[in-house]
């Protein structure tokens, strides 16, 4: 399936090499300790030290995982609160890359590109809805770990998410799916026709 998209439709932000850089880091840190099992690297029967569960065990990385889903979609937001908090963490983990940059070697930041996905459409802004009110109401029953990498994710996919290469596929799935999400939601849920 062939798509043509025009410049309108995505929404953009600059990212820098240093922000990209922090974002890699991040990502490459959280699941160096999946892969270990926990802040604590092992321990008895491969648990670690911070309730991260079992080395390798998939389901520590669902907050992760959903919070990178959740970054991504809060870039594909053109305004609003989740455009702006997009555009203030990028701005952040370019400022604290840069920093970070200069000080280990000496070199500023480059910009890298922009940092851009398809822009959520009137079905899109149905999920990204659902799923920021169902956080906000559960927001207390979440454990303070969990909400911990959820947060990591989110920052994680605000700097990843750039306009080219695999960082523009996995985003344009992750808007995509959430537009086609809300047409089938209004279409067989509501409307209670199914296409």
């Amino acid at each position: 399936m062939n798509v043509t998209v025009a410049a309108g439709q995505y929404t953009t932000a600059t990212i820098s090499t240093a922000g990209f850089a922090l974002g890699l880091a991040l990502l490459g840190a959280e699941l160096w300790r999946w892969h270990k099992g926990g802040k604590g690297g092992g321990g008895p029967k491969g648990k670690g030290d911070d309730g991260g569960g079992a080395a390798k065990d998939p389901k520590a990385l669902i907050p992760l995982g959903f919070g990178l889903v959740c970054g991504i979609l809060m870039i594909a937001c053109p305004a609003g609160l989740l455009g702006t908090l997009a555009g203030f963490l990028r701005w952040g983990g370019n400022s604290v890359g840069d920093l970070a940059m200069k000080w280990l070697t000496g070199t500023p930041s480059q910009t890298l590109g922009t940092a851009a996905t398809p822009r959520i459409d009137g079905y899109g802004a149905i999920v990204v809805t659902a799923i920021a009110v169902t956080l906000w109401v559960l927001r207390k029953t979440i454990g303070k770990a969990v909400r911990g990498k959820w947060w990591k994710g989110v920052l994680i996919g605000c700097l990843l998410c750039i306009s080219t290469g695999t960082a523009a596929l996995i985003a344009q799935q992750v808007v995509e799916g959430a537009n086609g999400l809300g047409a089938w939601a209004i279409g067989g849920i509501a409307k209670g026709t199914i296409v």
